[in-house]
């Protein structure tokens, strides 16, 4: 929900900043390229990205490709491709002049949305200083509100809650005149109050911005006031946050926004009646997977684009070159021309190989991935709802939760976060396995088997026994399945034992068992399986070095 607002927030400074500096300066002619992209910007982002991408690459005029690049990086930022947003927005920066007035709207927007992408990255010091490099181009009173709330909200999220309502209190009362922007406010500086002092009463300041919503028939604002109110009364009044979880809900379903919804229906999930958790559960899983799924189709379309328009350009420079050298020798003109022939081909041939096999292997990296986090992990909590009468909805949302927050930083390459108490994760992971027909029992998983163990080694691990659990549980039909962690000076030990169907002759391993072997392969590590004999059951040890 607040990636929106955001989004709003520095679309609204661009805008505003530059029909101010309109009425100062003229107003720079640009190309056709550009208006193409100005066309689409808000009915087809992809298009729109094309155009401002040719305007980048073509256009002569520093100041139309810096704001080529500033639009390319808004889409970016909106698709959830953050990291290249920060790239285009430094192109955008390198094109203009800090001296020069003309450019000083496109600066301001610049690092005003660096700092939103920033906040978003949680790098909030990074952020903090890009919004005040903000504030420095910000020359009317309406940009620099914008600004300073962005750095309020930045504050709120690092906890730094004094420096933010500091912030809302210095900004509230010149946002009077502007009924929408004074309620976004007065809504998030009740929200820090009371984050900062669980006691603070702040239902009077949130209903007044929601009355003003309501009057305004500001959609977004009252999507945004449902969610306040919910947070608010959640420990209070848990049937007053129902209430606004469904309007919220509700709400983010008439604004057709799938990021809102998802925030709505975690609500909804800690809040309801045990009868309706599994509709919104359903609905939670369904659209989490079309929003993942989404940006990650957005993110490798925005480098396909600019991968092409690279190759073009390119091209074109090669076939400029080829023509001043036709005016010097008639025999180099031909020799040229063949040349040029044959290495187009083959360099058309090897870009297409490459194109196809860098889409084979994302392809692959994310399959793997959304098997190993989604999949298992969904897998996991349905293991737990299947076999406990009694739900803890604080735990399954918490778990959730995680999985959610994985799910979304799941296409872009990150170090891991490895939980602090180890043991705790390795026994929760390994005993939600165990049910009133299955015992799962656990030997050597102490502090001291895990103490100085590489981050590596723990997250592929935790994938690996999450792997043969899954399997264990879907295939083996065991009573009984045992894990012993064992620790030399060199290596780790891990002996697994069940007593069931064992593997079937002949074997064909699957995803998930390649998955595993790919992962212990990569620690360089070996595995032995077979089977007890006379008995059924299968035994599986995995020897991995530490040193």
């Amino acid at each position: 929900m607040l990636k929106n607002y955001f989004y709003f927030t520095a679309l609204l400074a661009l805008f505003y900043t530059g029909c101010k500096q309109s009425s100062e300066i003229p107003r720079i002619q640009t190309s056709n390229d550009y208006q193409k992209g100005e066309s689409l910007f808000y009915t087809d982002v992809d298009s729109a990205f094309y155009y401002y991408n040719k305007a980048a690459n073509n256009s002569k005029d520093s100041l139309e490709i810096a704001m080529a690049y500033n639009r390319m990086a808004i889409i970016q930022s909106d698709a959830g491709d953050y990291f290249n947003s920060q790239e285009s927005l430094l192109q955008s920066l390198k094109h203009l002049d800090e001296n020069n007035p003309k450019d000083y709207y496109c600066l301001y927007s610049d690092y005003n949305e660096l700092g939103i992408t920033n906040m978003n990255l949680k790098n909030y010091d990074a952020s903090i200083q890009y919004l005040d490099e903000a504030l420095k181009y910000a020359n009317d009173t309406v940009t620099r509100v914008i600004t300073l709330s962005n750095k309020a909200v930045t504050y709120q999220k690092n906890g730094q809650y004094d420096k933010a309502i500091s912030i809302y209190d210095t900004i509230l009362s010149q946002s009077r005149n502007n009924k929408k922007r004074y309620a976004r406010l007065l809504s998030n500086l009740a929200k820090v109050k009371w984050l900062q002092n669980s006691d603070y009463k702040a239902a009077p300041q949130m209903m007044e911005a929601l009355n003003i919503r309501q009057q305004e028939k500001d959609n977004w604002g009252l999507n945004a006031s449902y969610a306040h109110l919910s947070d608010y009364y959640a420990n209070k009044h848990p049937d007053s946050a129902l209430l606004y979880a469904k309007k919220m809900y509700a709400k983010a379903r008439e604004l057709n926004s799938p990021d809102d919804q998802v925030e709505a229906l975690q609500k909804l999930l800690a809040l309801a009646p045990d009868q309706q958790l599994k509709n919104y559960f359903e609905r939670y899983q369904l659209l989490s997977d079309s929003i993942q799924t989404g940006r990650n189709n957005a993110k490798n379309q925005f480098a396909l684009i600019r991968f092409d328009a690279e190759k073009t350009k390119s091209e074109n420079l090669q076939l400029q070159k080829e023509n001043a050298e036709k005016k010097t020798r008639i025999i180099q003109l031909i020799m040229s021309i063949a040349l040029g022939m044959i290495g187009a081909s083959f360099g058309f041939y090897n870009y297409r190989k490459r194109k196809q096999r860098l889409m084979r292997e994302q392809k692959l990296r994310t399959s793997q991935k959304v098997h190993d986090v989604v999949a298992n992990g969904l897998y996991q909590i349905m293991t737990k709802i299947e076999h406990n009468p009694v739900i803890d909805k604080e735990q399954l949302l918490d778990k959730m939760e995680v999985l959610y927050e994985q799910s979304r930083d799941i296409s872009y390459e990150g170090t891991p976060n490895i939980s602090r108490d180890y043991t705790r994760s390795i026994s929760n992971l390994l005993s939600a396995f165990s049910t009133n027909d299955r015992l799962v029992s656990i030997a050597g998983n102490t502090n001291a088997t895990w103490n100085d163990m590489s981050p590596k080694i723990k997250t592929e691990l935790e994938q690996i026994l999450q792997e043969w659990m899954v399997n264990m549980k879907k295939h083996s039909k065991a009573k009984n399945a045992f894990i012993k962690f064992e620790r030399t000076t060199k290596e780790l030990i891990i002996n697994y034992s069940d007593d069931g169907v064992g593997l079937p002759v002949p074997f064909k391993p699957g995803n998930g068992w390649i998955n595993t072997e790919n992962r212990i392969s990569k620690l360089n590590g070996t595995i032995k399986f077979g089977s007890f004999q006379n008995e059924k059951g299968l035994k599986i040890q995995i020897n991995i070095p530490i040193t």
